[in-house]
Order: structure tokens, then sequence, then C-alpha cells
């Protein structure tokens, strides 16, 4: 009996020395549990005040929202500028654009010359007053686009003097050069209903035809600065003989894949970002036509445009998009 009690100390001692050893206690592992409720009661809480934070902030920028789109259609003047179809009244663009370039001018002074500047007005106020802020938006994307990709090792095209002059700012011969199609069917999708041919063609055609000159111009923009940038090889579209980058009518594998992918951004802005398109055939019609423009610029380039001095690059650019944009009217008529 002795021994039974013997041992039931030993292990009372035993067990006894194990908690103070290791700092367990029943007071201690009571005061752990209530610690650990009262922290996970803390972070409950604490979820719970950020998700009425974010409630509330949802709340508010929805209420902002619905603020805004209630100035825009309850407004007269707001409703008139920024409507979805377009055609506002010339004195309302024009007013607009003054605001947007005076805000916009520390930007397009790196991008344009002054005389540049001006022509651009013209033609801002011009798609916004047919198109609206839609048709105004896609040029300036096509610009900024444009502006980004000549920018492209700019330094080392300039050294081997293939850069685009004054330090790759557009003048008034580019604006046209590049965007004078995109004007001209923004204004012939205004006045369609008539009995002549150029009349007769639906309104989505030459929305169609706007998006797709743009592209093209685009495409060959990002073919060009690409292709030289980064052309391994570049060879002459019409004999394939193999000629240094920069050469009037040359092209390159990798200027070609950068067409493609200039062509397909303008044209997936024009449905997706501002929905001047309305499917996406119509986005693979005007990215196929922007390509074989481009791939028709180039054959332009090799047989002509060294050749006569009528043919400067502003009017090859021009002849460029306008080819693209009939084409995207002949492609389009066919699928759409």
């Amino acid at each position: 009996m002795k021994i039974y009690i013997l041992l039931l100390l030993l292990c009372c001692n035993t067990i006894s020395s194990f908690v103070v050893v290791n700092n367990i206690s029943p007071v201690s592992t009571k005061k752990t549990n209530i610690s650990s409720k009262i922290t996970q009661q803390q972070r409950h809480h604490d979820t719970l005040i950020c998700r009425h934070a974010a409630a509330t902030n949802a709340a508010a920028a929805a209420t902002s929202s619905n603020t805004l789109l209630s100035s825009l259609t309850t407004n007269p003047l707001l409703a008139s500028l920024f409507r979805s179809a377009g055609q506002v009244p010339l004195l309302q663009s024009m007013g607009l654009n003054m605001v947007l370039f005076t805000l916009l001018s520390f930007k397009l002074k790196s991008m344009l010359t002054t005389a540049g500047i001006i022509h651009a007005f013209v033609l801002g106020t011009g798609l916004w007053n047919t198109l609206g802020y839609k048709g105004w938006m896609t040029c300036v994307l096509y610009l900024f686009l444009g502006q980004a990709v000549t920018k492209v090792k700019f330094e080392q095209k300039e050294k081997a003097g293939i850069s685009e002059s004054r330090g790759g700012r557009r003048g008034p011969e580019n604006v046209w050069g590049s965007a004078l199609t995109a004007l001209i069917c923004a204004k012939l999708s205004t006045i369609v209903g008539g009995t002549s041919i150029i009349t007769r063609i639906p309104s989505s055609m030459y929305r169609l035809a706007f998006v797709a000159s743009l592209a093209t111009k685009l495409a060959d923009t990002f073919a060009s600065e690409i292709g030289k940038a980064y052309g391994k090889t570049t060879f002459l579209i019409t004999t394939f003989q193999r000629v240094p980058a920069g050469t009037e009518g040359a092209v390159s594998l990798e200027g070609t894949l950068a067409s493609v992918v200039g062509g397909f951004l303008l044209s997936l802005y024009g449905y997706y970002g501002v929905g001047i398109l309305t499917s996406w055939t119509a986005v693979a019609v005007s990215t196929v036509s922007a390509f074989l423009a481009t791939v028709v610029e180039s054959y332009i380039g090799a047989t002509i445009q060294g050749q006569s001095k009528l043919f400067t690059n502003e009017v090859v650019n021009f002849i460029n998009t306008l080819v693209g944009a009939i084409l995207a009217i002949v492609i389009g008529g066919k699928v759409l």
C-alpha cells in the first residue's frame, strides 16, 4: 500500500513539474481560451467594419456615377455634347474642343507641331460634330498609340537616319494624310439616304470604314516603326530582294506581325471601347482591311513613290487609308 502511495505521489510530482516547466496551469489555459475568444471576436468585428466600409464606398461610387449620368441626361448642353449618336452642333463641338485641347496642350506639344495642333483642332471639331465623342476618342487613340510606337528605339533609328523628322512630332501634312479619309467617312455617315451611289451606302458601313481607315494608318505605323526597330531581315515586297530597313516598300516579318496587332487594337477599341462597331465580325473586317491596305501601301512605296514627286509620303498615306476604308465597305457589305 505504501508503495502505491509513493508511486502516486511521484506521478503527481512529475505532472506538477511538467506543468510548471511548460507554464501550463488550469488558470493559464483558461486565460488563453478567453484571450483566443476575444481575438476571434475582434477579428470578426474588424471584418464587419471592412465590409461595411467597402459597401459604403461602392454605394458612394454608384451614387456619383448615377449623378453624372443624370447630369448628362438632364442638362441640355451636356446631353447634346455627349449624345451617343453623335451629330453634335458645330459651335458646341468647337467650344468643347477648345477646352479639351487646352487641357491636353502640354502633351500635344510633344506630339504635334504648332501648326499640327491647329489642324488637329479642326479635325477634332469635325469628328465631334459628326460622330461625337466616339469618333473623337478613336482618333485620339490612334494618335497616342502611333506616337508611342514611333518612340520605340527612336535614338537608334535617328542614328541610322530612318526616324521620323522633327523628333517624331507630326505636322499638318501628317494630320490630314492620316485622318482625312476618316473625317470624310464620318461626314458621309451623317448624310446617307440620298439617291447617289455614295449616299445609298448604309451609315453603319461608313462608320466601319471610319474605324478601318484609322486602323489602316495605325497598322502602317506599327509595321514601319517596329520593322525599323526590330526587323532582322527586310526585303522589297515586289522582288523579295534584301534591302536596308527604312527603304520605301520594304517589309519584314516583325513589321508585318506588328501591323496586324496595330490594326486589331484600333478595331477592337472601335467595338469594345466606344461601340462604333457593333460585332466581332466588324472587328475582323476592319482588321483584315487594314492589313490588306498596308500591303497595298508597301507595293505603292516600292513601285511609284520613289519615282514621282506627286506621290509624297502624305499622299501615299491618304491613298492607304482610302483603300482600307473602301475594302471595309466592300468586305463588310458581303459578310455583315
